[in-house]
């Protein structure tokens, strides 16, 4: 089973992530932020406050939204690069 081990916010809605198979690598989850719970991540101050949650292995913020492990796992970009990049 998939579990989040590691979470870095790279800039607004992309979380670099560890699992605890060693994959590592990019999410952008910006469409995945609608929605009561995650409208209040689109402040990239709130957004910044993603942890890992180590029961349950998921990426998980302050006001209860969170993104289960095997959501992330499935949408990694590898290398660790994010798959749409802005910058």
């Amino acid at each position: 089973m998939e579990a989040v081990t590691s979470v870095r916010v790279v800039r607004p809605y992309v979380l670099e992530l560890t699992f605890n198979d060693g994959r590592r690598g990019w999410v952008d989850v910006e469409e995945q932020l609608y929605g009561e719970a995650f409208e209040a991540l689109r402040s990239p101050e709130a957004f910044a406050q993603a942890e890992v949650d180590p029961l349950f292995g998921a990426v998980v913020w302050p006001n209860g939204a969170d993104l289960s492990p095997e959501y992330l796992y499935e949408r990694l970009a590898t290398p660790a690069t994010p798959s749409s990049s802005r910058e």
